[in-house]
C-alpha cells in the first residue's frame, strides 16, 4: 500500500535538484520521518568510550526506551542505568529530590563503584528549571570518590545552539586535569573528538610517528587512567566537526595549543592541514604530496575501471563532507546521481557551489522529511551506495558499509575509499540486516 501511495506523491520539498537547492538548508524543517538505519552513535554509544564511566540517565518511560536498547544491543547493559520520573514527580515540584536519590540509590546497588558517572538529565529538567548546580553538588559530596560529568538529553532544543551529541563530547572531557606537561608527554600528540581512531596509515599518524611522536586518541583508551593522560600532550588534534568544540575548549582549559583538522578529499586542503600542524610543530616534511596524489589518482582511476558509470548515491551520515566526496568523484569521472542529506555543512559552501556548476541536475534528497516514508525506495537500476542510509532508501545492495568517516583521513583515506567502492561493487550485503544495528563498528547482539 505505501509502494503504491508512494507513486503518486510530489516528491517537491523532499528532492531537490542542486541548481535549485538553497545553501546551507536545501529542505524546509517540519515534522520528520525516522528511517529504520542506526549505524550512527549516538550520545550511548559515545559515553561508553570512556572506561570506568557508568551512565545513567533520568527520564520519563518513553525516552528511556531507546537509550536502554542501546545499551542492551551493544552489550554494555551492565554499565547502564536509569532513574525513571513519572506525573507526580513533576507535580509535586521536588525533581531535583528524586534526581539526587534516584543515582544515589543506583550508585550504592552497584557492585563496584565506577571511576566516573555520566549523569544524563532531560528536557523535564529544562522545562521545570531545576536546580542542577544543587543536583550535581548533593552527589558530589555523597559520592566524593566519584567524578560526575555532566549530561543532557534535551532533543527539544537540538535546533539552536549545540547538539546533545556536541554537549557529550565537550562534557566527557571535564574529567581531565590541568597540569605540567611531562617529558613524556612533550612528545605525545592527543587526537579527541571522534569515535573512531584514525586509520594507522592516515597521513597524520605517518607524519607525527615519522617525527618521533605518539599518537593518543580517546577512542582507544584501555582504562581510567589512561583516559585521564589524554591531557599529558604537547598539543590537542581534532578530526571530526561534532567534536570540534569539546576539543577546542579542552585544550583552552587545559592550557594545551589546539588544531582543527577536519577529514577532507581536497588535495590543496589536506596539504595545507599537514603544512599548518609542521609549521607549529617543527615537524620535518616526510611526505612526498606529489607522490601522494599520483597514488591517489591511480586508485581512483583503478576504481573508475571496475564502476565505470554505475550510478552513485552518497550519504550524509557516510562522511562529514558529502559534498566534498562528490566533487571529488564527478571530477574524476564518477557518475554520482544523488547525495542524501538534510543541512549542509558551512565547510562545504565552496564544494556546494562548485557542484551546482559542474553537475546541476545532482540530486539532493533528504533522510528525515515525512514524504520520504512513501516515496519508492528502488531505482530502476541498482545503486552503488556509499553509506547505509543511501543503501536503504535506493534498496542496494552494493555499498560501502561506513559512518561518520570511520577512520579516513587525507591522501591515505582517498586511497582506501577508492578501495572500498571497488569492493562494494563487486561484493553483495544484506543491507536490511546490516543497517538496523545500532552503532556501526560497536559489537551487536542482534
Amino acid at each position: 500500500m505505501l509502494k503504491r501511495l508512494g507513486e503518486t506523491v510530489d516528491p517537491k520539498g523532499a528532492a531537490t535538484a542542486i541548481k535549485d537547492a538553497e545553501f546551507p538548508a536545501p529542505f524546509a524543517s517540519e515534522l520528520e520521518f525516522n528511517s529504520p538505519v542506526h549505524g550512527t552513535w549516538n550520545i550511548v554509544h559515545t559515553g561508553m568510550q570512556v572506561p570506568g564511566a557508568h551512565q545513567i540517565y533520568v527520564c520519563a518511560d518513553n525516552c528511556m526506551r531507546g537509550v536502554v536498547l542501546t545499551a542492551a544491543e551493544m552489550n554494555e547493559a551492565e554499565r547502564f542505568s536509569f532513574v525513571i520520573l513519572k506525573e507526580e514527580h513533576l507535580l509535586n515540584g521536588n525533581l531535583e529530590d528524586i534526581t539526587i536519590e534516584g543515582v544515589a540509590d543506583v550508585i550504592e546497588r552497584l557492585e563496584q563503584k565506577p571511576k566516573a558517572v555520566f549523569l544524563f538529565t532531560v528536557c523535564l529538567h529544562h522545562f521545570l528549571g531545576s536546580d542542577l548546580e544543587r543536583i550535581y553538588d548533593e552527589l558530589g559530596k555523597r559520592f566524593p570518590e566519584i567524578c560526575f560529568v555532566r549530561c543532557f538529553m534535551d532533543p527539544i532544543m537540538r535546533k539552536s545552539g549545540l547538539t546533545p551529541d556536541q554537549k557529550l563530547r565537550l562534557s566527557m572531557y571535564d574529567p581531565l586535569k590541568k597540569g605540567t606537561v611531562t617529558e613524556e608527554g612533550q612528545r605525545r600528540i592527543s587526537i579527541l573528538g571522534s569515535d573512531f581512531a584514525l586509520d594507522e596509515t592516515s597521513d597524520l599518524k605517518r607524519l607525527l610517528r615519522c617525527n618521533d611522536y605518539r599518537i593518543k586518541e580517546s577512542p582507544v583508551c584501555e582504562s581510567w587512567e589512561d583516559y585521564l593522560s589524554l591531557s599529558d600532550c604537547r598539543m590537542m588534534l581534532n578530526c571530526y566537526p561534532s567534536g570540534k568544540a569539546g576539543t577546542e575548549w579542552a585544550a583552552e582549559r587545559l592550557g594545551r595549543p589546539f588544531m582543527y583538522m577536519p577529514s577532507c578529499f581536497d588535495y590543496d586542503e589536506i596539504i595545507g592541514q599537514l603544512e599548518a600542524l609542521s609549521e607549529s610543530m617543527e615537524l620535518l616534511g616526510v611526505l612526498d604530496y606529489e607522490g601522494e596524489k599520483e597514488s591517489c589518482e591511480a586508485a581512483l582511476h583503478e576504481a573508475l575501471l571496475e564502476v565505470g558509470d554505475w550510478p552513485i548515491a552518497i550519504d550524509g551520515t557516510f562522511h562529514p563532507r558529502p559534498m566534498g566526496l562528490a566533487r571529488l568523484l564527478i571530477s574524476h569521472g564518477f557518475y554520482v546521481e544523488r547525495i542524501y542529506l538534510d543541512a549542509i555543512s558551512p565547510e562545504e559552501e565552496n564544494d556546494f557551489k562548485w557542484l551546482q556548476q559542474h553537475a546541476p541536475e545532482l540530486m539532493l534528497l533528504a533522510t528525515v522529511q515525512v514524504k520520504m516514508r512513501v516515496l519508492p525506495r528502488k531505482t530502476e537500476r541498482e545503486m552503488l551506495a556509499l553509506g547505509q542510509k543511501a543503501a536503504w532508501f535506493t534498496g542496494s545492495r552494493h555499498f560501502v558499509n561506513m559512518v561518520q568517516g570511520a577512520g579516513l583521513y587525507g591522501f591515505d583515506g582517498i586511497r582506501r575509499l577508492a578501495h572500498l567502492m571497488v569492493e562494494a561493487a563487486r561484493e553483495e550485503k544484506e543491507t536490511p540486516d546490516l543497517v538496523i544495528r545500532k552503532g556501526w563498528g560497536c559489537e551487536s547482539c542482534i
